[in-house]
């Protein structure tokens, strides 16, 4: 069983936590203002999520980062090497107040994130979806809600599309970071904000 971290303790990182918690499954998060601030939640989200540290997070197998774009940098910068570890990118490069999209001069956002995460093999997902929806029973509307994921290294993606199952959802592969990513990003993409559900 890979161990879980949550870097970001916003609307997507909790709500992830929520998910994993439905499903009695393990992680640590973690935020900017440390360990304490997320007290409430975890007695919200139950035993199985713990708060710790930035670097606690960070050295799980899989880290699930889940950060405005801005802060992105400083949330990242002087982790050590993944090693070969997987990193969920669920970030969009865009947010509130302004919705202004950052100039990536054409690139997915993906591929910018990955050079912030060093020996990361990176999986692009829970992204493009609202929070809400990640936590919500994924059956809810009586086939398994849709969740997209894209990346270039085959067995991050069958790590990530297991978790993708576990917590409920049916994974769809969309190919390549850059090009898979692409589908799936905020602004711009095709695919993002289509809530899609797997009838068996």
């Amino acid at each position: 069983m890979s161990t879980i971290g949550i870097i970001g303790a916003g609307a997507i990182g909790s709500a992830f936590a929520k998910a994993l918690a439905a499903k009695g499954l393990k992680a640590i998060i973690a935020n900017s203002r440390g360990p304490e601030s997320l007290a409430d939640l975890a007695r919200e989200l139950g035993p199985s999520i713990t708060p710790g540290t930035r670097e606690q997070a960070a050295a799980q197998d899989i880290v699930l980062v889940a950060v405005n774009w801005s802060k992105l940098p400083s949330a990242l910068s002087g982790l050590p090497d993944f090693g070969g570890r997987i990193v969920i990118d669920t970030n969009n490069p865009i947010e509130a107040p302004l919705f202004q999209p950052a100039d990536l001069h054409g690139r997915a956002s993906s591929t910018v994130l990955a050079e912030m995460v060093p020996g990361a093999r990176v999986v692009k997902a829970f992204n493009h979806l609202p929070a809400h929806l990640i936590s919500a029973d994924p059956h809810a509307e009586g086939g398994r809600r849709v969740l997209f994921y894209a990346g270039d290294d085959a067995l991050a993606k069958s790590a990530v599309s297991a978790l993708i199952e576990q917590i409920g959802f049916f994974g769809v592969d969309l190919g390549s970071l850059q090009d898979g990513g692409s589908l799936i990003q905020i602004p711009g993409g095709p695919l993002a904000v289509l809530k899609l559900a797997r009838f068996d």
